[in-house]
């Protein structure tokens, strides 16, 4: 099978993520605006054309005051970076319909080479005749490598925000 155009569908989909907070749990957030240019056969996505954008400014972790820190300068500075973008570069079978996405991820006006891990989750048509594709990913990006680096001591050790951000996608395509 040749690769086709796929739109994401955002009402099917989320981009998510975590990160620790005071070094004892984590907070969870997500982004709610996202696009992507998706050419593959997902049945094999080692010649898979994919690019992913997200807008930061949507950014909702159920706490306004959070939210609008997390735009302002000290993190994401979404006025100078209003997104953060992916272009796999490579696309490797690891079986079992999973694979490991290389890619150039660009945030906060940083590029740098991530590996995610993709699993294909199967297609199927929905009860309108479309054609649906699924796919979960998983990572994650130390936010110091984009020169996310605002941070606070705690007075009783550690900082109050992690640099490990984990990532989680659950993307449903639907054939262009």
């Amino acid at each position: 099978m040749t690769n086709t155009k796929w739109a994401i569908d955002p009402v099917h989909s989320s981009v998510d993520f975590s990160i620790k907070h005071m070094m004892i749990a984590n907070v969870k957030g997500t982004f709610n605006k996202f696009d992507a240019v998706i050419e593959a056969n997902p049945a094999d996505l080692t010649s898979a054309n994919i690019e992913f954008s997200v807008d930061l400014a949507s950014i909702d972790t159920r706490n306004e005051d959070r939210d609008n820190h997390l735009r302002s300068a000290d993190f994401f500075d979404v006025e100078n970076h209003p997104s953060m973008t992916f272009k796999a570069t490579k696309i490797v079978s690891n079986g079992d319909n999973e694979y490991d996405l290389t890619g150039d991820l660009t945030l906060h006006g940083v590029t740098k080479s991530e590996t995610f891990t993709v699993t294909y989750e199967g297609s199927g048509k929905d009860p309108w005749g479309n054609e649906k594709a699924g796919f979960t990913v998983e990572g994650a990006v130390k936010r110091s490598d984009y020169g996310l680096t605002w941070n606070s001591a705690l007075e009783t050790g550690g900082v109050l925000v992690g640099d490990k951000v984990k990532i989680s996608l659950d993307v449903q395509a639907a054939k262009a």
